[in-house]
């Protein structure tokens, strides 16, 4: 009888699993008066609150590449929510355009800030969310701005920055950082330069942070990105063994930050 109770209920939660599925939406919050609009991404099944994860877009916006790490995430175990650091959803494929829009950010260090701490509480406020157990990822732009997230003081368990371009720490940063820093970087990146890697690595030093950085042989910019390839960026290209080989070393980062069991083990292209 025992045997029979067993196996119905691995039987039973089989089936619960199979139809569990990744739920989305859209999320609206404010930073002033411009209305942001986040992308959240969850697994139905886990009601219990779990670990969130912010993703941040590159220069492009808030665009579909975002989203879909952001569902990947979520098929992890994951409560998952791609920020809108433009507002209102703001995309683009021009790079011009992209440019200007980074711009305004790259250029007011404060306003940068502020508007991913935007969207760090709207992910820290949802019900689902365990406010003391959020991290953030983020590609290019999307990468330098989890690291002035982490700069900024915010309560993250740890950041993960994908071939982000990388400014030190201020000096007035130094007490305020909580965050672990990881930073996954293409070996033959054009666009952070080695005086840059050692003034990012000295700044972090001196401010005592715990901080890992990998790099991987053969990459270049964006080479987590599939798509990059059609923009025709010189020094910009897709690398799929890094990209596979980032995206675990980020999940092995997740599971010191929130333990073994916190998420599920996937691959990058899924």
């Amino acid at each position: 009888m025992r045997t029979f109770l067993l196996l119905l209920s691995l039987v039973l939660g089989g089936a619960a699993a199979a139809e569990a599925k990744v739920v989305t939406e859209d999320v609206r919050y404010t930073h002033g008066q411009l209305e942001c609009v986040g992308y959240l991404a969850y697994d139905d099944a886990r009601a219990e609150r779990r670990p969130g994860v912010i993703v941040v877009h590159e220069w492009w916006g808030l665009n579909d590449y975002a989203k879909r790490r952001a569902r990947q995430l979520a098929e992890m175990g994951y409560v998952a929510l791609a920020i809108d650091l433009y507002g209102g959803g703001k995309a683009t494929t021009d790079r011009e355009e992209a440019a200007k829009l980074a711009g305004v950010l790259y250029q007011n260090t404060d306003l940068w800030r502020d508007r991913a701490k935007a969207g760090f509480e709207a992910l820290a406020h949802h019900s689902r969310v365990d406010p003391a157990r959020i991290a953030a990822i983020g590609y290019c732009f999307g990468g330098a701005s989890v690291l002035q997230m982490a700069y900024s003081g915010l309560p993250l368990a740890g950041v993960v920055s994908f071939h982000g371009s990388l400014a030190p720490p201020r000096e007035e940063d130094a007490r305020r950082i909580k965050a672990r820093l990881l930073v996954l970087h293409g070996a033959d990146d054009p666009f952070v330069s080695a005086a840059d890697i050692a003034a990012f690595q000295e700044g972090v030093r001196k401010a005592g942070v715990d901080w890992q950085m990998e790099y991987y042989g053969g990459a270049v910019h964006a080479f987590t990105n599939p798509g990059v390839d059609a923009a025709g960026i010189d020094g910009a290209k897709y690398n799929r063994n890094a990209d596979e080989r980032s995206w675990r070393r980020m999940q092995l980062f997740f599971s010191e930050l929130f333990g073994e069991s916190a998420g599920r083990s996937t691959r990058s292209d899924e």
